[in-house]
């Protein structure tokens, strides 16, 4: 049975500018994961299925149990009305205490034992709690997404519909994810850009410029699908343009013949013959000057037109190619040497971090590994000097290193992306710099970008051209959880960037489809 239908479906936060039109979607029980460019409008798609917002045209009949988990819910929200169970509780506490009243029995329903099955399913997906009061700020980011999908456990919904669900995950989070919709009997919708995760999905749909599109498989039968339709978009593009330029050839080739045949005719004695068949002569060429001009005017038209269409029906890009400067980093070169760390924030108990030792060597490709909270982000940020270490040594043993995180901190927001490639790398050109930017897929306007307009995978690309592309790149490049909040089509860019980058790398990361695309050799765990 469907549970959710969507019925050409447009809208645009203007009248002049859609953001899409006439899109439908029918969800039974399957899992669908949703996939897209940032600001393509995954979000806008999503408030649309619920009814937060209202479509220029079209409808949607949704199911009367709908769950939706968002990326992040407030704070300050008790642990029960996180869980959905905040009235339910409040009702029981009322009917133990002796309040009799049919509201909250109504409330109660069949589920007299709500509470412990809500504990049951906490503890299934190694959540703690104390109280159900306690705000989900007491919880990790990835202990609240948890929490969250506890409650998908507890409602069973009809329809479940996830956003990003396995940002701020840890591995062992993502585990838990990953088995609850292998088991998910009923509809699900999975906004995501985890490919392990959307290659656990039913079909996948994509939404573009060119609207939204259904593949029947999961993630590796859609990358097949989307590779096939590239190729295929672009011989008839290739095909296209070639009957253009043919359309061309012909119609300058005729006007030459007609230029010619008219410089004969003048050249011709035609003093014999009277002036009515001179009229005559005369007009006739014109006539057929006149239906050979419209004829190749209308078959250049056509193959423009046919053109155009070839180019419309294009919106996956090319795959990006890098040829990047090399690092010139030995094999055997000491790149870094941790000692015996250990990093304590002022007023802790207790360090964040204790004797931590590690070295990289050559173009090694190390990865930080270990459950949120056990201090990765912290050892990046102690290595690059910005958090002060309580004791140990650490030594870099190469000129050139860069920490990419996704702020561009010391920058202003109206900062073009072209002068900042500029700014840290003074000794090229303008031109230089585009071609740089395009190369990371910000190509001709996009390069002029404001910083204050780029998302957050975007700035990290940026970041990626602005290390990457310099005249001397950095010989150690270190990365916190850089695919967090990128699309699909920013990560491919991302690991094909560091595919043929040829210095060391060091990487914090839960996304492991990520770590083995850019060949991680050693794993370090906290």
């Amino acid at each position: 049975m469907l549970s959710l239908i969507a019925d050409q479906l447009s809208f645009g936060w203007s009248p002049e500018t859609p953001l899409f039109e006439n899109l439908s979607l029918a969800i039974g029980a399957e899992r669908v994961g949703l996939v897209g460019s940032n600001g393509v409008g995954k979000s806008t798609l999503i408030q649309l299925l619920l009814g937060e917002v209202q479509p220029m045209s079209g409808q949607v009949s949704r199911p009367e149990r709908l769950l939706y988990l968002s990326q992040l819910d407030d704070p300050a929200m008790s642990m029960a009305n996180a869980l959905g169970i905040g009235a339910r509780l409040d009702a029981l506490k009322r009917v133990e205490a002796g309040t009799v009243s049919s509201a909250d029995f109504d409330i109660i329903g069949e589920e007299w034992d709500i509470e412990d099955r809500a504990r049951d399913a906490l503890g299934q997906l190694s959540v703690p709690m104390r109280s159900w009061d306690d705000p989900l700020s007491t919880l990790s980011g990835g202990q609240a997404m948890r929490a969250r999908l506890a409650r998908a456990s507890i409602e069973r919904p009809e329809l479940l519909i996830l956003d990003e669900p396995t940002n701020d995950l840890d591995a062992d989070g993502q585990e838990i994810l990953y088995k609850l919709v292998e088991t998910w009997d009923r509809g699900l919708l999975v906004v995501s850009h985890d490919r392990k995760l959307l290659s656990i999905v039913d079909r996948i749909l994509e939404l573009s410029s060119l609207g939204l599109k259904s593949y029947g498989g999961n993630y590796e039968f859609y990358r097949d699908q989307k590779e096939q339709e590239r190729q295929t978009a672009q011989r008839k593009l290739a095909d296209a343009e070639k009957q253009v330029r043919s359309a061309h050839r012909y119609a300058q080739e005729r006007k030459e013949r007609a230029d010619r045949r008219a410089a004969h005719g003048k050249r011709t004695k035609t003093g014999s013959l009277p002036p009515v068949v001179l009229g005559a002569l005369k007009r006739r060429a014109q006539a057929t000057a006149g239906r050979n001009d419209a004829l190749g005017t209308q078959q250049v038209s056509t193959a423009e037109a046919q053109r155009d269409k070839a180019q419309q029906a294009i919106d996956v890009r090319d795959p990006l190619q890098f040829d990047m400067p090399a690092t010139g980093l030995a094999q055997k070169k000491r790149v870094l040497s941790v000692k015996d760390l250990s990093v304590q924030f002022e007023g802790a108990a207790k360090p964040a971090l204790e004797g931590i030792s590690m070295e990289i060597y050559g173009p090694e490709r190390v990865a930080i590994t270990g459950p949120n909270g056990s201090g990765k982000s912290t050892l990046l940020k102690a290595i690059n000097g910005l958090l002060p270490h309580k004791s140990g040594e650490m030594h870099l043993g190469i000129e050139r290193s860069a920490f990419l995180q996704q702020r561009m901190i010391g920058f202003e927001p109206q900062t073009r992306l072209v002068d900042l490639f500029l700014h840290q790398n003074p000794a090229q050109t303008p031109n230089q710099a585009r071609a740089a930017l395009a190369k990371f897929g910000f190509r001709s306007r996009a390069a002029e970008t404001q910083l204050g307009h780029l998302s957050g995978g975007e700035r990290l690309r940026a970041s990626l051209a602005i290390a990457l592309m310099s005249a001397e790149p950095p010989q150690l490049l270190m990365l916190d959880e850089p695919t967090n909040h990128m699309d699909l089509e920013s990560i491919e860019t991302l690991e094909r960037a560091l595919i043929s980058y040829d210095g060391a790398l060091l990487v914090t990361s839960h996304d492991r489809w990520f770590l083995e695309a850019i060949g991680i050799e050693r794993e370090i765990e906290l």
